[in-house]
């Protein structure tokens, strides 16, 4: 994630220069550990889940989605069985989203595209997101988002004084203001529309410092309470920053949250903390069967777009802390992300999901001259549309599993209503 790599390096080189009794930014009261299960958006219910402590609310808002679902195709005369579903998960990447912006909208010119059951994002992945929830009509936002921006349309760096007596190297401010720009009212409303009428769902993953846990959040129940709630829509943009805030380079994000009517804040950051890519809760079904509740039959399939490289891109790293640091980081990061595929490549195989995988080749050989690099992002977007509308050969397997078998490749999904 070439991003994040010199943003945390730099990072590093601040807290060796962090002098002690720094005057830092102030916050409200943290939830206390014993509360943050019990900690609520007010007015916004079944806003967020912390699947790794409370899977119930995930399961029965799932289900109830379901429903929602079999109601819509009631209205509209479906006979038969519950038609096959797709999943979309996209990751993080910094400005390496470029790739999964791209091959979205290049797979929209194969005719192809499905409308996706359910769509997650964590950091770039989470931007990219609420565009691929809404579909084809929305790519024009996405090309515009990842082939004209660059990194005064992102962050504003700070002063190294600033920086050190902050919340972060650079401000992000200008990256709100570019998700405000295209995430407004009628945005939600459509999102709201899609909630409500056909179950579809639209989850972002960030992290909760505090708690130190993912947490997942339902954005079409924040979308339905816009409809109330002039808060929601602030919180809709807030959670989009707060997923692609990577800790100490941008500020956290901080969520007011009440606990039987006592104010407190969260502080959230990039979702990629706790994972770069995700689906949903492992042992889902299992869970859900063991409630004595039945799963209904129906074909499934997810397809995950790793916004990087996944071969170990050989650099000679220069004898320099700076360089070793960012070096290093950026494998943790990657093997990070390899592990996620990893766990959502076993979950959907014992859940019955057709499995798909599409992520940078080694053949791309852009050069990345600084962060969010207009030329680097033009050339990434135009080889993942050139891929996308060729027929992405998805991967059946991720990197490295069955490596002495030839890689499979998916039959192009159907096109849904």
């Amino acid at each position: 994630m070439s991003g994040k790599t010199s943003i945390l390096a730099a990072l590093f080189a601040a807290l060796v220069l962090l002098a002690q009794g720094c005057a830092t930014p102030v916050r409200q009261a943290a939830v206390p550990a014993q509360d943050t299960n019990r900690a609520e958006i007010a007015g916004i219910p079944h806003a967020r889940y912390w699947v790794q402590s409370d899977i119930d609310p995930f399961i029965q808002d799932a289900l109830a989605a379901v429903q929602r679902e079999q109601a819509y195709l009631a209205r509209t005369h479906h006979q038969g069985p519950l038609p096959p579903v797709n999943f979309l998960a996209i990751s993080g990447g910094g400005d390496d989203g470029a790739f999964g912006a791209g091959l979205l909208v290049g797979w929209t010119a194969t005719g192809t595209r499905p409308e996706f059951k359910g769509v997650t994002g964590v950091s770039t992945g989470a931007l990219i997101a609420p565009f691929a929830f809404l579909g084809s009509s929305e790519d024009g936002a996405l090309r515009e988002v990842y082939t004209n921006i660059g990194p005064a349309n992102i962050l504003q760096p700070r002063s190294l004084l600033a920086a050190l007596t902050s919340d972060g190297l650079a401000d992000n401010a200008p990256l709100f203001e570019l998700i405000s720009k295209h995430i407004d009212a009628g945005f939600l409303a459509r999102i709201a529309s899609e909630y409500q009428d056909k179950g579809r769902l639209l989850m972002i993953g960030t992290t909760d410092l505090d708690a130190r846990q993912p947490v997942i959040w339902n954005m079409g129940a924040i979308a339905v309470a816009a409809k109330d709630n002039p808060k929601a829509l602030e919180l809709f943009r807030k959670i989009l920053l707060a997923s692609a805030a990577i800790p100490g380079a941008f500020p956290p994000t901080m969520i007011d949250v009440e606990v039987n009517g006592q104010p407190y804040q969260e502080m959230h950051v990039d979702g990629g903390a706790m994972a770069q890519v995700f689906l949903y809760p492992p042992r889902m079904f299992d869970l859900i069967r063991q409630q004595g509740m039945k799963i209904p039959p129906r074909e499934r399939s997810v397809y995950v777009i790793r916004n990087a490289r996944l071969d170990p891109e050989w650099a000679s790293v220069d004898r320099s802390t700076l360089t070793i640091v960012g070096r290093a980081i950026s494998s943790l990061i990657q093997t990070q992300g390899v592990g996620d595929l990893y766990r959502i490549y076993l979950t959907a195989k014992e859940d019955g999901l057709d499995y798909n995988l599409a992520y940078i080749g080694a053949d791309f050989k852009a050069e990345h001259k600084e962060d969010f690099d207009t030329a680097y992002m033009r050339a990434l977007f135009d080889y993942g549309y050139r891929l996308g509308s060729q027929g992405y050969p998805w991967h059946k397997t991720p990197p490295g599993f069955k490596a002495t078998q030839a890689v499979e490749t998916a039959p192009a999904p159907q096109k849904t209503k």
